[in-house]
């Protein structure tokens, strides 16, 4: 009990609790502990976001998916990661991503009722998801200028931060080349050069239908020198 607790109390949305504050309202609230085995489905796109999932032991692989299949960003998320929780709550409720176990791999979940009570019962929890929230709104905000007007490599860096989780790794977006250069509106010599340079600077590798990102924080960084070079 005493490593569940443990566990608990690192996941971000319950950041600033007490371990006695947090076994007062492990009494009171209903939260399910559920147990997926490697390749299970934990979530599909397209699923009511009715219950705010944390992932406390083992790994997953979430994968994003246009309509048509043309793009696919995957990445692995694990502990103390909250699967999608900014579509709690809003205009879309439904999940973005299917969510497989890439391991055996322990679900905390919490519905969305429980949750609310939580936020009205203890101003933290309410601050945490706010910060939440906020963070990945200031994201879509700061990098409007770099997806708009920025360089390609920058543009190319924002595109992937926003359709992956903080924490997530082994990040791939899986595309066509030619599919690639129509999306941000560049020649192939142009793209195929941004790539290269990219890859020099330990930040991707890429083959022919793939590019793989060695590190989201250092993508963020760059975007983030960028904003900051502006003020």
């Amino acid at each position: 009990m005493d490593s569940v607790y443990n566990i608990l109390m690192s996941l971000p949305l319950l950041n600033g609790v007490s371990r006695s504050r947090l076994m007062e309202i492990a009494g009171k609230t209903k939260f399910h502990f559920l147990k997926y085995l490697k390749g299970d489905t934990i979530v599909r796109a397209g699923d009511e976001c009715d219950h705010l999932k944390f992932i406390l032991s083992g790994s997953a692989r979430s994968t994003i998916t246009n309509p048509d299949n043309r793009f696919k960003v995957s990445q692995t998320i694990r502990t103390p990661l909250a699967i999608a929780p900014e579509f709690l709550y809003g205009a879309m409720t439904r999940f973005p991503c299917d969510v497989i176990a890439l391991e055996p791999t322990g679900i905390m979940q919490i519905s969305k009722t429980e949750y609310l009570k939580l936020m009205n019962s203890d101003p933290v929890f309410l601050i945490n998801y706010l910060n939440l929230v906020s963070s990945i709104s200031q994201r879509a905000t700061t990098g409007m200028i770099p997806l708009t007007s920025g360089n390609l490599d920058e543009r190319i860096a924002y595109w992937i931060v926003a359709l992956t989780q903080r924490g997530g790794t082994d990040i791939e977006l899986e595309c066509k080349k030619r599919d690639l250069y129509s999306l941000f509106g560049v020649q192939r010599t142009s793209f195929m050069a941004t790539l290269d340079s990219m890859k020099s600077r330990g930040l991707i590798d890429y083959d022919n239908d793939c590019i793989k990102v060695a590190s989201r924080q250092a993508l963020l960084g760059m975007l983030n020198a960028h904003v900051k070079s502006e003020d």
